[in-house]
């Protein structure tokens, strides 16, 4: 996961987390209208909306982050590479490990990393281990694994968490209500109104943020683990070219390469 993606998608959430945030409020404008028709401004809806508005505000800055960067990152070509699946067969059947490893270098990704470590494993006198090469494969696939779901998780994250959050401001809302009324009595209906306000505008706008982000949260989910399965193959399939000099059934049309493209 490169820096400049993190850059991008920083960049890209600043610019749409307000404009996010300021859909989700006026969404739950409805929710609050009073009767006089008058549009609210965003400074107006955070105001009426209380201190939890601030938080979701944050919430909503990370939501749109975190879908950029994985929308970005999580790409199978990204991942995977398969214009270069060629290439490593065309090496794998000259069994040139060391220029294999070379190019996995030169182009790091999530598929690079993992085969780069299971190259690493192997002798330079041609006496290949092919359990420690496995296993280590296996480690480097459970690091990089984890390390991009983090991502991933921190949607599912603000996503269980904004409702909560919005929820606490409906109850600091309704407080406020019963204290008004409590002190007041129903004279003065318009500071009423602002305690309910209150609390309809955060539990409105927890849930549109939460939302959109456990919907991103399964869609990256599922084809990142879509995307892990079709590494596992893909290595598999190289480890036995290594080992056999022959190309397994159902790879043929990767086949198309030669070690001359590799080292260019």
């Amino acid at each position: 996961m490169s820096r400049k993606i993190i850059k991008l998608a920083f960049c890209f959430s600043l610019v749409m987390g307000p404009v996010a945030f300021a859909q989700n409020t006026e969404g739950s404008d409805e929710a609050a209208a009073k009767p006089k028709m008058e549009k609210t401004t965003l400074m107006q809806m955070v105001k009426q909306g209380g201190w939890s508005m601030y938080p979701l505000g944050l919430f909503s800055v990370g939501m749109v982050f975190f879908i950029v960067q994985n929308g970005i990152s999580l790409r199978e070509k990204v991942l995977l590479r398969p214009d270069l699946m060629p290439n490593f067969i065309q090496l794998m059947k000259e069994k040139k490990i060391i220029e294999a490893h070379a190019l996995c270098k030169e182009n790091e990704t999530l598929f690079t990393y993992v085969f780069a470590a299971g190259l690493e494993r192997c002798s330079k006198t041609g006496e290949i281990n092919y359990g420690k090469v496995k296993e280590a494969i296996e480690e480097a696939s459970t690091e990089k694994v984890t390390q991009y779901m983090k991502a991933v998780d921190y949607l599912s994250i603000i996503g269980a968490t904004a409702p909560m959050l919005g929820l606490l401001g409906t109850v600091s809302g309704m407080i406020k209500a019963f204290e008004t009324i409590g002190s007041k009595g129903m004279g003065k209906p318009q500071e009423l109104a602002g305690n309910i306000g209150e609390a309809l505008v955060t539990t409105a706008t927890g849930l549109i943020i939460a939302i959109p982000c456990m919907l991103a949260y399964y869609y990256f989910r599922n084809n990142f683990i879509k995307s892990t399965a079709t590494l596992g193959r893909n290595i598999g399939a190289l480890l036995d070219t290594l080992e056999s000099g022959e190309l397994p059934l159902g790879f043929e049309s990767m086949g198309e390469g030669s070690a001359s493209d590799a080292s260019e």
